[in-house]
């Protein structure tokens, strides 16, 4: 209304000018004055209607990064597109491009399998004189809180009391080499390494690859107390840098390397607190899996004679005693993208390297998506992935790319249902609970959303009216705060889908 207002003084004052102007060359008065009214109305009109000239031009973006695109599906015919083809950082977003490509790639029935193996011979009185295997499969969802079998642990002892074992002359191996031992991704800055939402990827992940630390504060400015992990970890050592402040939530991190046992934590958590938590990423998943798995065989009476082991020593042949399956790929993808998983979605994006490699590495699933594309038309000139989920500051996508993926995967896709089914709801689930809620698009968009520091992205569909939108909006480096920038990017929605 402040703009209206401000342009109308502005045309007054001209409109005398002009009508100064008129009269000294006779032009008619009533046509002059039918001449200023359609100027008015045409540039207020075009003021009120041009929604994404206000998006662009607001304060807030004035020295952003922006590619957006709204496309009406049905008609292909762009609503509003601005800077497009440019690539801008895509934050969780990309998981839109993993999720995508393992669908088409592995289908949405495809499960993970990890086998239980053993080498060696197997005595009449039960004695296995080898080793007990775990191959890892790169399943996500082992031990996960999020979905998967609790019990899984008490099947796998099952399958060892069927096979006629009784003890182990040997070790339990957990062999992760399905993966290469990159683990974490190198392209992820220190400060998210260490973090639970930035734990490594591996051959076998177990628990979501994440700790608890519990923690007891005290008065403003002392050091927390550690009182224990969840799982326990006895190897695992914390350098506390922590401080008690009044504040309601944590600014806590966890920085240290993949598989190493040394973790140094920083930040503030609030005063005064019997038990508070924040949560890392286990350094070694396989050999904690491997533990608990030796744990379970022990309390049933199986004995091993050795500590368990995550380093493959031969290359002796195998006998497969037992496949664990996971939850169908079309259920990992919808708990990926609809609470924004970071560690589904790299387990995932590494799986894809092995189409064409015996190992899977990020480079390996890197060139695999890339090639999917380009050979589906996508331009892929405009997609820089250098991981599955988002979390590097080198991924950078167009807008425009994000709307080519979104229309193939809703029109030619034979997935589509899967993939539109695993995206979050405007106002009702996961990542965009809060987006759009109590708005004429609640429950009608289903999109990606992105968020790190300085970015906020969303892709995805708009079904409105019996019509569907196709849209990407990509901003980098707004001016002012995350909620901020996601206002005027709900405003702008609403405007355009009116």
């Amino acid at each position: 209304m402040a703009a209206i207002a401000f342009f109308l003084t502005f045309v007054r004052y001209w409109s005398s000018h002009i009508t100064l102007f008129f009269q000294h060359i006779k032009y008619p008065k009533m046509k002059l004055k039918f001449c200023l009214l359609s100027f008015l109305l045409c540039h207020l009109l075009s003021f009120a209607a041009n929604p994404m000239e206000n998006f662009i031009n607001n304060p807030l973006m004035k020295n952003a990064n922006i590619s957006l695109i709204v496309k009406d599906l049905t008609s292909d015919k762009t609503i509003c597109e601005y800077r497009s083809n440019n690539v801008t950082i895509p934050a969780s977003t990309m998981k839109l491009v993993t999720t995508a490509t393992a669908l088409e790639l592995l289908g949405p029935s495809f499960c993970f399998q990890t086998k239980l193996e053993i080498d060696g011979t197997l005595s009449h009185d039960g004695t296995l004189n080898g080793n007990l295997y775990i191959r890892g499969g790169g399943d996500p969802t082992l031990g996960s809180e999020k979905m998967g079998d609790a019990d899984f642990l008490k099947k796998w002892v099952e399958a060892v009391k069927e096979c006629g074992i009784k003890k182990i002359n040997g070790q339990i191996v957990a062999d992760g080499t399905i993966f290469d031992d990159e683990g974490v991704n190198p392209k992820w800055t220190w400060e998210d390494i260490g973090n639970y939402y930035a734990a490594g990827a591996y051959g076998i992940s177990y628990m979501d690859n994440t700790f608890k630390l519990v923690l007891k504060s005290g008065n403003t400015g002392t050091v927390p107390e550690i009182l224990r992990t969840e799982p326990t970890l006895p190897s695992l050592l914390f350098e506390n840098h922590l401080k008690s402040t009044e504040i309601n939530s944590d600014s806590a991190y966890f920085y240290g390397a993949p598989k190493s046992n040394h973790r140094v934590i920083r930040g503030e958590i609030p005063a005064d607190r019997q038990e508070f938590v924040i949560k890392g990423d286990i350094p070694n998943p396989s050999i904690l899996l491997a533990e608990h798995f030796q744990e379970k065989l022990k309390q049933s009476g199986i004995f091993v004679s050795e500590l368990p082991s995550d380093i493959v020593k031969n290359t002796i042949e195998r006998k497969v005693i037992y496949v664990h399956n996971s939850p169908t790929l079309a259920e990992i993808i919808k708990e990926t993208n609809v609470h924004s998983n970071n560690g589904y979605a790299e387990e995932i994006f590494r799986y894809l390297a092995l189409k064409s490699n015996k190992v899977a590495t990020s480079n390996g699933a890197i060139r695999e998506i890339r090639t999917y594309w380009k050979e589906k038309g996508l331009n892929t000139n405009q997609l820089f992935m250098y991981d599955g989920c988002g979390l590097s500051p080198l991924d950078a996508v167009s807008a425009n790319f994000f709307v080519e993926l979104l229309t193939y995967m809703k029109t030619k896709s034979l997935y589509k249902d899967a993939f539109f089914n695993s995206l979050p709801i405007s106002g009702k689930s996961g990542t965009l609970t809060n987006f759009l809620a109590k708005t004429s698009l609640q429950g009608k968009v289903y999109a990606k959303s992105g968020t790190i520091g300085g970015v906020k992205c969303y892709a995805g569909y708009i079904e409105k009216n019996n019509k569907t939108f196709v849209f990407s909006i990509l901003v980098n480096h707004f001016n002012g705060t995350s909620k901020a920038a996601t206002k005027k990017i709900e405003e702008l929605l609403l405007q355009i889908t009116q």
